[in-house]
């Protein structure tokens, strides 16, 4: 689970590093206050997605810095139709809502687990319609 924590502002703000030779579709600079969920919500790109598409970011998501540079979709493994988990949901109702199956929400989610016991308030998942091969790349 990727937990919420507020960026650090410092003089050094780390450069866009995107996976092995892949090309960014979109990006994002980092301002103070931020959160990887918050940016999430905000850009339509899944807290997964984030997280996966850029390596300098840890897991936990607690070491953004003001100025830094994001990837928020890696040129055909983008999935920008989002929803964000809100307090009370399951995997159940999520996909009912995005007319998706859970197969798909999974595949286009991996780090939701078997039994979508993991997700949380605030967290955004990609509910598209298509699987996104985030393999791909790699």
């Amino acid at each position: 689970m990727l937990t919420s924590f507020p960026v650090c502002l410092t003089a050094n703000a780390s450069p866009l590093a995107v996976r092995d030779n892949s090309v960014c579709n979109r990006n994002y600079t980092v301002v103070l206050g931020d959160t990887c969920d918050s940016i999430s919500a905000a850009q339509n790109v899944s807290t997964f997605q984030l997280a996966l598409d850029n390596p300098t970011v840890a897991a936990e998501c607690k070491d953004l810095q003001a100025g830094q540079v994001l990837c928020l979709g890696l040129e055909g493994q983008d999935c920008s139709i989002v929803q964000v988990v809100a307090e009370g949901d399951s995997c159940n109702n999520i996909t009912m809502s995005a007319n998706i199956t859970l197969a798909t929400l999974r595949a286009n989610n991996p780090n939701v687990n078997a039994n979508c016991t993991n997700i949380y308030p605030g967290e955004v998942l990609c509910t598209a319609s298509e699987l996104i091969d985030y393999a791909q790349g790699f």
